[in-house]
């Protein structure tokens, strides 16, 4: 890669890390240790086809379709159902007004399966269309409305009244 290739990405990867982060948290229903290393994952295969990707009309885009491949890959293995015991002392409390809110969305939303789970994230959070969506998971967008209706109505489901009671203040 030439040196003025390695430095766009360097900026494109500055720029767009934070974003990617915060979809990636969504995405695995708020485990931040899994989402750097999806992030992680999405820059390094980024970089690897880097000088092709930069030509796509949108390599935001591209690296977000990544990330979202990514993160329903490593569902699919094995090793994703190792989960760690036990609470970690060292971890730091940061009072946020709205933080039960979004304890109990994040616990809504990691109980959806992973595809279920991307298209709300991808939908409502990311804020894209149907299509761009379809197009993202690679899927009609007659299987991106259904999901999304089964997924919102899930979440209903699960957050029953105690959604209400968290957001009165």
């Amino acid at each position: 890669m030439r040196q003025s290739e390695e430095d766009a990405f360097r900026e494109f990867a500055k720029a767009r890390m934070g974003h990617l982060f915060r979809s990636a948290c969504l995405l695995t229903g708020g485990d931040t240790h899994l989402a750097e290393d999806l992030v992680q994952e999405t820059l390094g295969k980024m970089y690897g086809v880097w000088g092709r990707a930069s030509r796509v009309g949108n390599p935001a885009a591209y690296a977000q379709t990544v990330l979202v491949r990514c993160c329903l890959g490593y569902r699919r293995r094995r090793s994703s159902k190792e989960r760690p015991s036990g609470e970690l002392p060292d971890r730091a409390q940061v009072p946020v007004p709205d933080s039960s809110l979004r304890v109990t969305l994040l616990d809504a939303l990691r109980g959806l399966p992973p595809k279920d789970r991307a298209v709300i994230v991808l939908r409502y959070w990311e804020d894209l269309s149907v299509a761009e969506t379809a197009d993202t998971l690679h899927t009609s967008p007659a299987a991106v409305r259904t999901r999304s209706t089964r997924a919102l109505a899930r979440l209903r489901e699960r957050l029953g009244s105690s959604i209400g009671e968290l957001t009165v203040h």
